[in-house]
């Protein structure tokens, strides 16, 4: 997802305030914050930017650029310390945390700190309590996916470690 595209979803929402002047999607029953917001959202239903490999209907021309890299497998963007190729640039930044060793996204409730935000998000789910990982085989649940999956594993199969 795009920063454009995650912003136009972080503004757009089904329970807005009753303070401002929000923008509704004649098409559909999306409202949003901005009138670019739904300016961009409408070229999903003109088809504007329509992938020609498998018709998705992206946001803006960047967003097609960006998607048609999943199907050509282009990965312009190279990490400088260890040549590992991204389809994305922001996944390029994300990685070049392993090299630098930074760590900018900050536990509120004590002293963690991660590299991706979430990771810290996760992380916060021990701090909230919050498990929304649910066995479908018993009443366990579990705050971490991967929790969850080794449960399931060791609880519920005949596979072991």
């Amino acid at each position: 997802m795009s920063m454009d595209s995650a912003a136009n979803d972080a503004a757009e929402s089904t329970s807005l305030p009753a303070v401002r002047n929000y923008y509704p999607c004649s098409h559909c029953s999306k409202r949003f914050a901005y009138r670019c917001g739904l300016r961009n959202h409408m070229n999903i239903h003109t088809g504007k930017f329509m992938c020609s490999e498998c018709g998705k209907c992206c946001h803006s021309g960047n967003d097609l650029a960006r998607h048609m890299r999943s199907h050509s497998g282009e990965k312009p963007f190279e990490c400088p310390v260890c040549s590992k190729r991204f389809a994305e640039s922001c996944e390029r930044v994300k990685h070049s945390r392993i090299h630098t060793g930074e760590k900018p996204y900050k536990c509120t409730m004590c002293d963690k700190a991660f590299s991706r935000s979430s990771h810290r998000n996760d992380h916060m789910r021990i701090h909230t309590g919050y498990k929304p990982y649910k066995c479908p085989m018993c009443d366990k649940s579990f705050c971490q996916s991967g929790s969850l999956y080794s449960h399931k594993r060791h609880m519920h199969s005949n596979k072991r470690p």
